[in-house]
């Protein structure tokens, strides 16, 4: 019992700053793949409860890590991409059944319920009234991926590149906002 709620407990969190991998017990990552001397292709994909704000500040975070860690001072964002993958669940209302007979005898459920223009109603699950008819539960869940093409440089930074940033500075502004998987 306490396992199943330490490990389902785990699962209702956004996806913390983490590599993306199989083994990580929240979905989604960052990962990042090097495609010539000076240019990098850095991802960060989020689980259901990961904003797109949250996806795209990961983003920043990773490309200036990436860059110190290459020991280069700024980076410049060439390409960036976000996509939102939305994928609607319809699901069986899990107390809805409102065929009690074969459990209760000959006992039917039914409510009675006031309209303003009605008056006094009863609703009986078997005829399909308009009163609660629909018996599922309908959501969106919406996943965010941001994908961005990098290039990096040390020294002096392109003269007039709004999309040129210090990799220090990012660390430092938005490190404060960045959830690692130990934090929680």
């Amino acid at each position: 019992m306490a396992l199943s709620l330490a490990v389902s407990g785990c699962a209702h969190h956004s996806t913390p700053y983490q590599p993306i991998s199989s083994a990580n017990r929240v979905a989604g990552g960052y990962s990042d793949i090097q495609i010539s001397e000076d240019r990098y292709r850095v991802s960060f994909a989020g689980n259901r409860l990961t904003s797109r704000e949250q996806v795209e500040t990961y983003l920043l975070f990773r490309a200036a890590e990436l860059t110190l860690e290459k020991g280069m001072d700024w980076f410049a964002i060439e390409d960036r991409v976000v996509e939102r993958e939305v994928e609607r669940q319809v699901r069986p209302d899990p107390l809805y059944d409102p065929w009690f007979g074969t459990y209760y005898g000959s006992w039917r459920p039914y409510w009675s319920y006031y309209g303003p223009r009605t008056g006094w109603r009863r609703w009986y699950p078997y005829y399909g009234h308009s009163f609660w008819t629909t018996h599922v539960d309908i959501r969106e869940v919406e996943r965010y991926e941001a994908t961005a093409e990098i290039r990096v440089g040390s020294g002096a930074m392109p003269d007039g590149s709004v999309r040129a940033f210090n990799a220090r500075e990012v660390v430092t502004r938005l490190g404060p906002r960045v959830e690692h998987p130990g934090d929680r």
